[in-house]
């Protein structure tokens, strides 16, 4: 496996009219960018992954890059720029083959890398296109004719390379192009062209973000556990300083579990105690943000996207506003969305039944869940 895949996401992206860099916008709750990096780590395919940015933001870099195969470097004014640059870093490390790949093409499957993959072991550069529907026309001067669409090739990225060939023509190149394709065909090499996918189109301008049918789902989630002494006491994940903890068959983490109760009524699998059955000693002091992953995991192999959650913690003590921001971050690293998509309030109930004796805490969850088809 001496393979590499590029992502270029140096651009400026100025037909999308943002004050934000297009490649960092949140698209189905990440940064555009990640949804290529993810699918190149989670292929298995590639022994180095090139992430080529304008500039190295350290959020970025902290949080959302945490695989030892990627490796993060500045790219140039134009797009063939960053390209070469990225070529020139892997020069010296055995690369057999390069992928490079746009950053604005997040809906691209790990089925067309693989079958990139399958088609360049007897070529030396294959390219994925789709074809038009659309009549087209070609205007020359003040002449407008018409083209035939049967032989017109609409490419995409990722297109993959024998790295050699690639490193050489593109040292050679100094002028503008839009896709490394063109560099090769520039030098009549020969260039093998396999059916792309409709859905890895290119995000352009802001609607691009809206062109899959959203279906929206939505699910409550409620938990209450007495409070009992020499118990640790965690709430959204995080161990909060308090004379008594939870009385469960796990940590007790009321926030976690209503948030899993919320999520798995979304997606209508059923409830917490099918998953995890207390009487199963496998389950007995589990933490709870245990049982959260693979929830999370599988709603996103599902296709299943967090829209925002809204808590409520109810409870006379601990105060839920001196721990509200740590709670928020605890949920936002958990759950893998942004700290503004999640809100907590705390409520207490005036003193009255168990809670309002300080002997138990509840909590209760809405999430609504985004689904694009």
């Amino acid at each position: 496996m001496n393979d590499c895949f590029i992502l270029l996401a140096a651009g400026k992206g100025k037909r999308f009219n943002s004050k934000m860099p297009k490649q960092y916008v949140n698209y189905k709750n990440k940064p555009l960018f990640l949804h290529s990096i993810d699918k190149a780590i989670e292929s298995k395919m590639f022994k180095k992954i090139i992430l080529v940015l304008d500039k190295v933001n350290k959020t970025i870099k902290n949080k959302s890059i945490k695989n030892k195969k990627i490796s993060i470097i500045i790219g140039g004014k134009e797009r063939y720029q960053s390209s070469m640059k990225a070529l020139n870093f892997i020069k010296k490390q055995n690369i057999k083959n390069v992928y490079i790949h746009d950053a604005a093409r997040p809906n691209f499957s790990i089925k067309l890398l693989k079958r990139l993959r399958s088609n360049l072991k007897n070529n030396k550069a294959v390219i994925p296109y789709i074809k038009t529907v659309n009549s087209t026309k070609y205007k020359i001067k003040n002449k407008v004719v018409n083209l035939d669409r049967e032989k017109l090739l609409f490419t995409q990225t990722p297109q993959c390379f024998d790295f050699k060939t690639l490193y050489q023509f593109s040292k050679l190149n100094k002028k503008i192009i839009t896709d490394d394709a063109s560099l090769l065909l520039r030098f009549n090499k020969k260039v093998k062209f396999i059916k792309g996918e409709e859905n890895n189109f290119k995000i352009t301008k802001k609607s691009d973000l809206h062109k899959f049918n959203i279906k929206n789902f939505f699910g409550i989630g409620f938990d209450i556990h007495r409070l009992i002494k020499n118990k640790k006491l965690y709430l959204g994940g995080i161990k909060i300083p308090f004379h008594s903890g939870l009385q469960g068959h796990s940590d007790g983490d009321v926030v976690l579990h209503s948030i899993i109760d919320a999520l798995l009524g979304a997606s209508r699998k059923k409830d917490i105690g099918t998953l995890y059955p207390s009487n199963k000693m496998k389950f007995k002091n589990m933490r709870s943000p245990n049982m959260l992953l693979p929830i999370i995991n599988n709603l996103n192999k599902e296709g299943y996207y967090i829209n925002n959650i809204d808590i409520n913690l109810i409870c006379e003590k601990p105060k839920v506003y001196k721990y509200r921001e740590k709670i928020i971050s605890s949920l936002s690293n958990l759950l893998n969305i942004k700290k503004d998509q999640i809100n907590l309030k705390g409520k207490t109930v005036e003193k009255l039944g168990l809670i309002g004796k300080e002997k138990a805490i509840a909590c209760e969850t809405i999430v609504s869940l985004n689904y694009y088809v």
